[in-house]
């Protein structure tokens, strides 16, 4: 499951405990992995500009310059007006799961995030350790915002080891288990200066229920690391395919 050997150096990691979120910092030119440590579980990620939080992931525009589920080489764009990539994806151990029987693929940019408010319009209950609140918390503690503020910043997500597809007959949205296990990472290159937040979902590998305590959850943990000097690790998982070639299939 390593990459081939380019000089990286770990500077610093986090392990966002199940069912909360936690936020971290990625300088320009520097890489950051998403690993799975201890069992089959899926992340919700938002990233932003470090400097300017109205600058952040666009999951839609990703969608539509790539295509549904991203991996390997596709990058991670930036809201309008910057229109810009924030991040590029430098290898992913799961890249070998391509589309499945069903429809399937891995690290979605569709689905939205769990939220209360789609809870409670669904079922008339609340229920605040699902992303979007996992979220907001974890912004507001590092920014020293009100949650109603930090809130507003909270954006659509990369569903990191999330394995879903639309059902060919209703063309509705499904999710089945995650493939991930201990172990298993995505790697991405960042492009600018990096604040990430990222959620271990209380679906755990997204099998079964969502957004409740009954699912099997576990940690997952963010690593940052510092390339050579002047070297060009970046190309050796960015190369491996054209930019856009998901798009235009």
């Amino acid at each position: 499951m390593n990459p081939p050997d380019r000089g990286l150096t770990k500077v610093a990691e986090t392990i966002v405990p199940p069912r909360e979120a936690r936020t971290f910092e990625v300088a320009a030119g520097h890489f950051f992995r998403i690993v799975s440590i201890e069992g089959p579980q899926v992340g919700d990620l938002n990233l932003w500009n470090a400097n300017d939080l109205s600058e952040s992931f666009y999951s839609g525009k990703t969608r539509a310059l790539h295509a549904t589920h991203v991996s390997t080489g596709d990058r991670l764009w930036s809201t309008l007006p910057n229109l810009r990539p924030l991040a590029t994806i430098t290898h992913d151990t799961l890249d070998w799961y391509g589309w499945d029987e069903d429809g399937g693929g891995i690290h979605d940019v569709i689905g939205t995030r769990c939220d209360p408010y789609t809870q409670l319009l669904l079922s008339g209950t609340e229920y605040h350790h699902c992303c979007h609140s996992n979220l907001t918390r974890a912004l507001a503690a590092h920014e020293g915002l009100s949650l109603r503020d930090a809130q507003r910043h909270v954006h659509d997500v990369l569903n990191v080891f999330m394995c879903t597809g639309f059902t060919r007959d209703t063309h509705q949205y499904f999710m089945k288990a995650s493939p991930v296990r201990p172990g298993d990472f995505i790697e991405f290159f960042a492009e600018i200066d990096l604040l990430g937040a990222l959620s271990a979902c209380p679906g755990g590998d997204c099998s079964s229920t969502h957004s409740s305590d009954a699912a099997k959850c576990y940690p997952l943990k963010v690593e940052i690391y510092r390339p050579r000097e002047g070297g060009s690790g970046r190309l050796a998982g960015a190369g491996k395919k054209p930019l856009f070639g998901r798009a235009w299939r």
